[in-house]
């Protein structure tokens, strides 16, 4: 259990900067302040980093690069923040949202330039919510791939990580500010390290069924399909030390994890064109609204199943995707030449699948919505063989955390700032608000990225001038 220990105690091993996390944010951390010449530790519980974006489809937001400029998509942060805002109904901070829609392009590029990270636009399909095509990603367009190039790039770059090492207790001094920590190994010893500056990347807490139970209790029988790591151990010890927390019950859900085979399914299935229905063939939402707020749907449904229906023409882009790749290595994709035959494969009925399909169509042929108020004016018409892939819907991460200033610094519940403490991923508050609607495709990789780089340039300026 993570607790703080309040001690003025002399460390035998002190240094500059320990960040706590190896994900994308840790690592995107730590590489900003090495670059600024401070040497730095970064501590991961796992034996090798992957955390929450190795699940993730390792796609990062971003407005005005020189990706969009490549194929004519003219963005702008202003445009990207627009639709954070609408899409949380406001919730977020305005000063946050500018801070990491400005932040995360110009880091893409830095990590393109300086790291070799070979990003491209993912152009053939727009995400829920976004007014502009703005996902980024590495060619396999997969968490994996993002991690692994990062901690390459950390390694080549003489970043020291020490694995499996479990940060438990944070040690604070009596002015407030931490100064060091003790880590367990998986032998059962304990080393105390100290550090002159901290930065907590260590995700939220959807992997303590207390915590999701207490904040989020819809989620709380849901598969959780992020890293079992993610405790909550940011928040406690920043609650600790009097730290702000905002938007708790904020999170990211998935409304398309194929199950049982635990793969995550791309949304490009249902946004190019497709619709889920449940286990008696029956739509029962708005798909569109976005994948999100879709896995309570999902979850709200009989067994807590859904099926999702498409084509070959989606399947042809959802392929970019080495997770979709391994579904249907998996077999977890099942396809047909006619709906009736599709069904039959799906074992739901007939009938009523066929119902939903030509239901479907129709309004598409119509140019206009859905009974649950989907637009499908120009929306391509599905065509045979058809395909389909058994979901659920599933808890990813959440999206509230300790409220952070535009250097990244924890803020206290007074107002004040925790000179050298900084958070960002999941350990900050993100750009969702409280609900599960409020987020944005991205949002979790968003501010993994931005909040990575900010806290690691301002741990590098406070090293400086301390």
């Amino acid at each position: 259990m993570s607790k703080v220990e309040v001690s003025d105690r002399e460390f035998e091993v002190t240094v500059p900067l320990v960040v706590i996390g190896a994900g994308a944010a840790g690592m995107i951390a730590a590489l900003s302040a090495k670059a600024e010449g401070v040497d730095v530790l970064v501590l991961e519980r796992d034996p090798l980093p992957r955390g929450s974006t190795a699940l993730s489809a390792g796609l990062i937001p971003a407005a005005g690069t020189r990706w969009q400029l490549a194929i004519g998509v003219e963005d702008t942060p202003e445009a990207f923040g627009a639709d954070i805002l609408h899409k949380a109904d406001g919730e977020p901070d305005v000063d946050l949202v500018r801070l990491v829609t400005e932040t995360v392009g110009p880091t893409l590029e830095w990590l393109a330039e300086d790291h070799g990270l070979a990003f491209s636009l993912v152009d053939n399909f727009r995400y829920p919510g976004h007014s502009h095509l703005r996902m980024h990603g590495l060619p396999s367009r997969s968490g994996e791939e993002l991690i692994d190039r990062l901690r390459d790039a950390a390694e080549e770059a003489g970043i020291d990580i020490l694995t499996e090492a479990h940060v438990d207790t944070l040690v604070v001094g009596s002015d407030g500010k931490p100064r060091g920590m003790t880590l367990s190994r998986p032998d059962g010893s304990r080393e105390d390290i100290g550090c002159e500056a901290l930065i907590l990347a260590c995700n939220g807490y959807g992997g303590n069924p207390a915590l999701v139970a207490h904040h989020i209790p819809e989620m709380r029988d849901a598969l959780y399909f992020g890293h079992p790591g993610n405790q909550g151990d940011a928040i406690v010890w920043g609650e600790a030390l009097g730290a702000a927390t905002r938007h708790l019950s904020g999170h990211q859900g998935h409304g398309s994890v194929a199950h049982p085979a635990g793969i995550l399914i791309t949304w490009a299935t249902v946004m190019e064109g497709g619709f889920q229905v449940n286990v008696a063939g029956e739509r029962f939402s708005n798909e569109a609204k976005g994948y999100s707020e879709q896995a309570s749907n999902v979850l709200a449904q009989p067994e807590g199943i859904a099926w999702t229906v498409f084509d070959t023409r989606i399947a042809a882009i959802a392929a970019q995707f080495e997770d979709f790749r391994s579904a249907e290595r998996m077999h977890a994709i099942i396809e047909a030449d006619t709906i009736e035959a599709l069904a039959e494969r799906m074992q739901v009925s007939p009938e009523k699948l066929t119902a939903s399909f030509r239901a479907f169509e129709n309004c598409k042929a119509e140019g206009g919505a859905d009974p649950f108020g989907r637009s499908l004016a120009d929306v391509p018409p599905l065509r045979a063989p058809f395909k389909a892939v058994r979901v659920t819907g599933a808890l990813f991460h959440t999206q509230g955390g300790l409220v952070v200033d535009g250097e990244a610094r924890v803020v206290r519940r007074d107002g004040s700032t925790i000179a050298n403490l900084f958070a960002a991923g999941g350990a900050a508050c993100g750009v969702s608000g409280s609900k599960v609607s409020g987020y944005l495709s991205g949002n979790g990789l968003l501010t993994a990225v931005a909040l990575g780089r900010i806290s690691g340039l301002r741990a590098a300026a406070y090293l400086r001038n301390c």
